[in-house]
């Protein structure tokens, strides 16, 4: 452990004061066009910069799609958008194979045709709108960037971002993410409805003939620097302890206190996986260099986990009886789980 940590070093203090100022330009450019979510954007790139992915859940007309639009449009990298529906097939994500004859010669072969997966940022929208066969179509593209077709390999671009949004409120025609897909999500953010200031300031720019331009700030070779210089941020060994804590608090099996053990059990059917604490070590790194600091705090790691481990949690049905949700239950485990014991 002590050579992983001593490996992970941090010594380009204008390589950070660079990082800063190409994501200041960044939420700024942002900024033209959405109005308000500050920590909304502020969690995106944290997982642009932790190679993750981010799932966005909010009631229709929060301007999610126009958020990841804006997003995209900030970046200058390859954009795609898929519209979930209940007869999306697999191959209408990855792509297909088609007969192709050379007119040449008459000889007909087979030649993949790329999806609207292979780019850099792929807007999932409304992905619980289709039905998990067509769901699991993105699995092996988030975990191994790459897509197997006919037993070919083909490599996705890099970086690659997948950002899905879903609705709520709305169970008519929709269909629950499988935990692995869940699982496959860095972050999970709940979008909420704007203060009534910046309601007022969203209708006036809607309703005017302003058309704000979105001046792209970083290339995908850029953001790649990025995100190898966002696992070079150091982190103690204390810290690491910490994160791991957090995300094994949330199992029903746990060797915290007998008060949160009994807690876990009666409302907790199955908790986060290992994913989730270098999740919350990864994105704490970057969230420490987006406020041009050069070691992640624990501070790092509490905003980050609500984030983190809300979709990783499965709660019992006495859970949803009493009316506690996952946000409830990591609540519990953060005031259960003191830092550096």
């Amino acid at each position: 452990m002590q050579e992983v940590l001593e490996a992970t070093k941090l010594d380009d203090v204008a390589l950070v004061k660079d990082l800063k100022e190409k994501t200041d330009n960044l939420k700024q450019e942002i900024g033209k066009v959405i109005i308000g979510q500050e920590k909304i954007v502020e969690n995106l790139l944290i997982c642009l910069l932790s190679g993750g992915h981010c799932l966005l859940i909010g009631v229709p007309g929060l301007a999610k799609t126009l958020l990841v639009r804006t997003f995209a449009d900030a970046l200058r990298i390859a954009f795609k958008r898929i519209q979930f529906t209940p007869d999306l097939m697999p191959s209408d994500i990855t792509g297909t194979e088609i007969i192709e004859e050379d007119q040449t010669t008459g000889r007909r072969a087979y030649r993949f045709v790329k999806g609207p997966v292979f780019a850099n940022v792929v807007l999932a929208d409304e992905i619980n709108r289709t039905p998990p066969k067509t769901q699991a179509a993105l699995l092996e593209a988030m975990q191994e960037y790459r897509v197997t077709a006919a037993g070919e390999n083909h490599e996705l671009p890099l970086p690659f971002f997948v950002l899905a949004t879903q609705n709520p409120i709305e169970q008519e025609g929709t269909y629950p993410l499988p935990e692995a897909q869940l699982d496959r999500f860095m972050f999970s953010l709940n979008v909420d409805y704007p203060s009534k200031k910046e309601e007022i300031e969203i209708v006036k720019r809607n309703t005017s003939a302003f058309a704000p331009t979105v001046e792209p700030v970083l290339n995908g070779s850029e953001v790649i620097e990025l995100q190898r210089l966002v696992r070079r941020v150091p982190v103690s060994e204390e810290m690491v302890e910490y994160a791991v804590a957090l995300a094994t608090a949330t199992r029903p099996v746990t060797d915290t206190d007998e008060d949160m053990q009994a807690y876990m059990k009666k409302y907790v059917a199955w908790g986060a996986g290992p994913r989730a604490s270098y999740y919350l070590i990864l994105a704490a790194k970057a969230r420490a260099i987006l406020h041009g600091r050069y070691a992640v705090s624990e501070e790092d790691i509490r905003e980050v986990t609500s984030q983190v481990l809300r979709h990783r949690i499965v709660p019992t049905f006495r859970a949803e009886a009493d009316g506690i949700g996952t946000d409830g239950i990591v609540g519990r485990v953060m005031e259960g789980v003191a830092f550096g014991k």
